[in-house]
């Protein structure tokens, strides 16, 4: 919608209060840094942080780990999505958690991370990517996260690290205080043409409760 995604995301999380945004950048970073500059035309102040090599979506947080000390959000570049970030921060709060997974339901769970929640919201069981025939969930992991600054400590340096494959399992292996926060509201993963045509036409249909995106 003449945008790029990643303004949508920032203006989301200025929204919600967030003042301090650190962006983690592989591929094109100086193209991102160029058209974003400093945040002040959004209301907000960015900082990059530049992988060398991928490092996967928590070993790249963890490149970003000076600016993180106190409770943040991690929220992906390329997805659109008009959840209550506020809401999620209160239960996030609410359960003491250490890490809150955003889930939002899908026909499709075979194609993301499937979470299973009990009903105080703790993560019971979590499968990334299942096979058709493992499907017992229709809550999928958004990618979009609350965390606490100690999880960084179970990030390995230097070495890549996913938050879906690696160390949201660990966490739950080892018992800590990990939740699933039921969202209401859009999400879209744009993750190919077909998603990102997706997205358009429900931006068009009024599908999207974005400010920038109302329908045309």
């Amino acid at each position: 919608m003449g945008k790029p995604l990643m303004e949508h995301a920032v203006r989301l999380l200025q929204r919600y209060g967030v003042q301090d945004v650190g962006v983690t950048l592989g591929y094109l970073p100086d193209a991102v840094m160029d058209h974003f500059g400093d945040g002040a035309s959004l209301g907000v102040r960015l900082r990059y942080f530049v992988e060398e090599s991928p490092l996967g979506t928590a070993g790249g947080v963890l490149r970003a780990r000076e600016f993180l000390d106190e409770t943040f959000i991690v929220l992906s570049g390329d997805g659109v999505t008009d959840v209550d970030l506020g809401a999620a921060l209160r239960f996030h709060l609410a359960r003491g958690a250490a890490a809150t997974l955003v889930l939002v339901k899908s026909e499709r769970p075979q194609e993301y991370g499937m979470v299973v929640t009990g009903e105080d919201g703790r993560v019971r069981a979590f499968h990334e990517k299942p096979g058709r025939s493992d499907v017992y969930s229709e809550w999928i992991n958004t990618g979009i996260y609350i965390l606490e600054p100690e999880i960084l400590e179970r990030i390995p340096e230097g070495a890549p690290c996913d938050f879906g494959h690696d160390l949201f399992p660990a966490l739950l292996r080892e018992g800590a205080p990990l939740y699933g926060w039921a969202a209401e509201g859009y999400w879209c993963d744009v993750g190919d043409v077909g998603a990102y045509l997706r997205a358009h036409a429900d931006a068009m249909d009024g599908k999207i409760a974005l400010p920038d995106l109302s329908p045309r």
